[in-house]
């Protein structure tokens, strides 16, 4: 095992009610990493921390912590805290008193406990909340409290189980920027879970994306964006449009009736594949006679950009541009060798990226949504 590998899952399967969550999951997480579990409700990712905490005994596999097997360590005994997205502070006691609670526990000196907990409370941005009661906090300064609480222990790992999804827009991203800094600031490891993929993109050493109680892709946020493995990581992280295509031979790609220079390579000749292209990799140029072009079916302004849908042949493209088009023009499209993107065919090929159904896709998520704690639960 790497030195500096501090939680190793190896092989862990994990079953509810005869419905499979995890399915032979292998995961390495590296002392003093973010790494966030990203993925829908339903895909396992909840479970997996549960896992690592010890609230949950998987049916197969094992778990490693630095190296020695604790499948059967209670949680109090491992060295792991968790933040749940309901905070569970203690009503009846103040800030400084919440904070101070495991140290207490521990029979730790009181002049220990007291430098500990005024450290806690600055790092966290709560000096001078200490004789505040949780009922007169804001949201955000709740959350404060309860990831100083889980801080204060100094746990090797710190597990956060949708810890912002309780918070409007505003202060979720000002929460994101200081857990990023308090993480930095402890080093210690922090697994985090979210379904919301800007949210894994900004924060995260390491994003694992997952499905169906499987690991699609692991990697860094840079890597999962730019090189998703397939459709499904495709969809999940950004907006995608995701075609069929034929690898005609290296650097040369056939879609949408056209074939495109681009610069991937080692596929076998003629071998059918999933294209992949970002909405924002596309460029409006002038209709060209021997060039990809399509009717703009919908334009929705998003602030910095427009957001077009664009029909190719039937298949309802989405691309990001400064430049206003007028709904039913016939444009004419650009794409650059290095915005296509090559992937394997895979389980997921066939499922995503045409927006045809768009409005009727996001009805049935937020329908979803409505739904997730009770899903997430489940898991």
């Amino acid at each position: 095992m790497n030195k500096d590998v501090l939680i190793r899952l190896s092989g862990i399967s994990k079953s509810f009610d005869g419905e499979t969550v995890l399915d032979n999951m292998d995961l390495e997480i590296h002392d003093k990493e973010f790494i966030t579990l990203l993925g829908p409700s339903g895909c396992g990712k909840t479970t997996t921390l549960r896992i690592i905490g010890g609230f949950e005994v998987p049916d197969a596999g094992d778990v490693f912590f630095d190296g020695q097997r604790i499948n059967d360590l209670p949680p109090y005994k491992r060295q792991v805290n968790t933040v749940f997205q309901r905070y569970a502070l203690f009503p009846h006691l103040n800030v400084y008193d919440n904070v101070a609670f495991g140290l207490r526990l521990s029979h730790l000196p009181k002049e220990e406990v007291e430098k500990r907990v005024k450290e806690m409370l600055e790092m966290t941005g709560l000096r001078g909340f200490d004789a505040r009661k949780p009922s007169t906090l804001s949201g955000g300064q709740q959350q404060r409290v309860a990831i100083a609480r889980a801080l204060v222990n100094q746990p090797r790992v710190l597990l956060l189980d949708e810890p912002l999804g309780a918070l409007d827009l505003k202060l979720r991203k000002d929460m994101q920027n200081e857990l990023k800094r308090i993480q930095h600031a402890t080093g210690i490891t922090f697994i985090y879970v979210t379904h919301d993929q800007e949210e894994a993109l900004s924060m995260s050493d390491t994003v694992v994306v997952m499905s169906r109680g499987k690991i699609q892709q692991i990697g860094t946020p840079t890597d999962i964006y730019n090189e998703p493995v397939n459709a499904f990581v495709a969809d999940f992280i950004g907006e995608s449009n995701i075609l069929d295509g034929i690898m005609v031979a290296d650097h040369k790609a056939k879609f949408a009736g056209k074939t495109f220079a681009c610069v991937d390579e080692g596929f076998d000749k003629n071998e059918p594949v999933d294209i992949v292209i970002r909405p924002e990799d596309v460029d409006v140029v002038p209709v060209k006679k021997n060039g990809l072009s399509g009717k703009v079916s919908s334009v929705t302004f998003k602030g910095d950009y427009y957001e077009i849908i664009v029909d190719i042949n039937g298949f309802k493209w989405m691309i990001e541009t400064s430049d206003y088009v007028a709904p039913e023009t016939t444009i004419g499209l650009s794409i650059e060798p290095d915005a296509i993107h090559v992937m394997k065919k895979s389980e997921y090929s066939g499922m995503f990226g045409d927006y045809s159904t768009f409005s009727e896709e996001m009805d049935h998520l937020s329908d979803l949504d409505t739904d997730e704690d009770a899903e997430e639960t489940a898991e």
